[in-house]
């Protein structure tokens, strides 16, 4: 099975939808913990994406 694209623009979304449930304080201890895990994946997920993007825009410009 192919690995589904990468889109910082969902990933980005889904992100911010995690922090907004975090400081509503509506999640459970073990859901935090999962909601953390998750936001972490994005987040490294979205720096990749902002590098690989600056050294080709740097080529380009170069």
């Amino acid at each position: 099975m192919a690995k589904a694209k990468f889109s910082y623009d969902k990933s980005y979304a889904e992100l911010q939808e995690i922090i907004e449930a975090i400081n509503s304080g509506d999640i459970s201890i073990d859901g935090l913990q999962d909601k953390v895990k998750k936001a972490r994946e994005l987040l490294e997920g979205c720096q990749a994406k902002l590098r690989a993007t600056e050294k080709e825009i740097e080529k380009i410009i170069d």
